[in-house]
């Protein structure tokens, strides 16, 4: 899909070192980065990551693991 949007300047500048950096298009760029951002702003994507992380692990109760995840949720940006 195209489209078109209107950033600063100096976000474009940085945005355009970074995708040479990373050898990704401006477009490539911006599509990894809507994702992530997306991602990380969606709570349904961030539960059904979990899940599927604990299903995979399995569920173990682990007192260090525990006390480390809600330290570490805590600290987390929302």
């Amino acid at each position: 899909m195209k489209t078109a949007v209107s950033i600063p300047d100096d976000l474009y500048e940085r945005a355009e070192r970074l995708a040479r950096k990373m050898k990704l298009s401006r477009s490539g760029l911006i599509s990894v980065a809507l994702d992530e951002y997306v991602a990380r702003h969606t709570d349904e994507d961030v539960t059904e990551a979990m899940n599927a992380a604990l299903l995979e692990i399995g569920e173990q109760a682990d007192p260090f693991v525990r006390e480390a995840g809600l330290h570490a949720l805590a600290r987390t940006e929302w």
